[in-house]
């Protein structure tokens, strides 16, 4: 099942794409849950998004959380940036690298950010080009991989070709989100075969949440495709926007557990990284969305 690579890099997405979906917590609990998951031996945390506050209030204090957070080495810091003025914001901020977000679906590009996927890239390539002559790796972000809230299921030659665009302009990572959370294996292993004709499967990475429940799945039937990197929320911060109370991301403690018990390598300390989930959790007056967490620590 899988390959000789025993070497899994998770991409903890927990401190932006999950708390930019809950209720706001202060600056000094994203601090401290991003210093935290550094602790516990995650090496790529999402801590910081620079979209406009007027769209995300959750993330207006960016800047201050990569001010504040104690920078491991060997740690790197990622920012989510829509255009050129989150791009310097992020930069000022001292983020290590930074993510742009596209779609497989004219439908949602249009409803999430207001424009087609073309005008999308258009937006992006000044900001690619601006990073690479400073040296600032850039990630690419392709939601709606499985599936769109408005257009429901999206054809495979539409996934590899906004991916193929967004390598080739030059994000030396494309992460392949099932943003909606509707996928099942065989179409996962499905989808990304065919992204993988285009865009080497070392630059993919997975971002499947986990609204039905096949998350997990999903990762371990494409995990024999060679993938070797996957998104993950510590304690399952972030529900699902267009499923009302449903789970959105998949928890961080499950997908290690799952990973550890196939012998694969994380360098991640699972109980330092369900104390993490719980510690926000609390902050946020809920229980760990784990079952790993909840397990562990029950």
């Amino acid at each position: 099942m899988v390959s000789n690579d025993n070497h899994v890099s998770l991409f903890e997405v927990g401190a932006r794409d999950g708390l930019q979906n809950e209720v706001a917590v202060p600056t000094a609990a994203k601090v401290q849950l991003i210093n935290a998951l550094a602790h516990a031996g995650v090496k790529r945390i999402e801590a910081a998004s620079f979209v406009s506050p007027k769209w995300v209030p959750q993330m207006a204090d960016s800047a201050q959380v990569l001010r504040d957070i104690e920078r491991l080495a060997g740690v790197r810091y990622s920012a989510l940036t829509p255009n050129i003025t989150g791009y310097q914001l992020a930069l000022s901020a001292h983020a290590d690298e930074v993510a742009i977000f596209g779609s497989a679906s004219q439908s949602f590009s249009q409803r999430n950010i207001n424009c087609s996927i073309e005008a999308s890239i258009e937006r992006f390539i000044p900001l690619i080009e601006l990073a690479k002559s400073q040296g600032v790796k850039v990630r690419g972000y392709v939601s709606c991989t499985l599936g769109c809230p408005y257009e429901g299921k999206i054809a495979l030659s539409e996934v590899a070709r906004v991916s193929a665009i967004l390598y080739n302009l030059g994000c030396y990572e494309i992460s392949l989100g099932d943003t909606i959370g509707i996928g099942t294996a065989h179409d996962a292993r499905n989808m990304v075969q065919a992204v993988s004709e285009q865009v080497p499967i070392a630059q993919l990475a997975l971002h499947f949440h986990d609204t039905y429940g096949q998350a997990l799945a999903n990762i371990l039937a494409c995990l024999d495709t060679g993938v070797r990197v996957f998104d993950s929320s510590v304690a399952g911060l972030g529900g699902c926007p267009y499923a009302k109370g449903a789970s959105g991301n998949l928890a961080t403690e499950d997908l290690v557990y799952m990973l550890h018990g196939l012998g694969l390598k994380t360098g991640i300390d699972l109980e330092q990284l369900a104390q993490a989930g719980h510690a926000i959790s609390r902050h946020l007056s809920k229980k760990s969305g784990s079952k790993v967490a909840n397990a562990l620590l029950g």
